[in-house]
C-alpha cells in the first residue's frame, strides 16, 4: 500500500507529527504553547499544536487520546477521534478533557495526542421506504451480549 502524503504548515516553533515506532499507527502531535496550561480536573481545554496539514483527497486524519495520558492521568481527548477533513486547513487543535483527580500542567512541545491518516469513504445515501431484515433487527446498546 502506498503511503498517503500529507503537507505540512508548521507555525513557528512547532513540531512535525512524529511516529515513535516502525509499528505505529498514531503520530505523536505536541502541544504548542507560549506558556503552560494547568488542566484541572474536569476542566476541558483545546490545545494548539502549530500544525496545518493538507491531506491527499479521500483520506481523513483522526485525533485520538494518547493511551499513556490517559492511563496515567485520565485525560483524554473528548469527541475522540476527532476527525479532520482532506478540505480542512486550519491549524490542528486537541481537545482534552481532564477526568482524573489532579490538576495536569501541559507545556509547550509535550505529546498530547496521535494523529491516524486513514482512507475516508463517502456514501451514497438512498431513501427506502422499508429496511432489510437482520438477526439483530433495531436492538441496539448492548442488546448483543453483556
Amino acid at each position: 500500500m502506498d503511503e498517503p502524503v500529507v503537507l505540512l504548515d508548521l507555525m513557528p516553533g512547532a513540531e512535525a507529527p512524529e511516529y515513535r515506532s516502525a509499528g505505529a499507527a498514531g503520530a505523536d502531535l505536541r502541544a504548542r504553547l507560549d506558556a503552560p496550561i494547568a488542566l484541572e480536573p474536569g476542566a476541558t481545554v483545546v490545545v494548539p499544536t502549530g500544525v496545518r496539514i493538507q491531506l491527499p483527497t479521500g483520506y481523513e486524519a483522526q485525533v485520538r487520546s494518547r493511551s499513556g495520558l490517559a492511563a496515567k492521568n485520565g485525560v483524554a481527548c473528548l469527541n475522540s477521534p476527532g476527525t479532520i477533513d482532506s478540505d480542512y486547513r486550519g491549524e490542528i487543535g486537541v481537545i482534552l478533557h481532564n477526568h482524573g483527580t489532579e490538576p495536569l500542567e501541559i507545556a509547550d512541545g509535550d505529546r498530547i495526542a496521535q494523529l491516524v491518516v486513514a482512507p475516508a469513504s463517502r456514501a451514497r445515501f438512498v431513501a427506502v421506504d422499508a429496511l432489510g431484515d437482520s438477526d439483530r433487527g433495531a436492538g441496539g446498546f448492548g442488546s448483543t451480549g453483556r
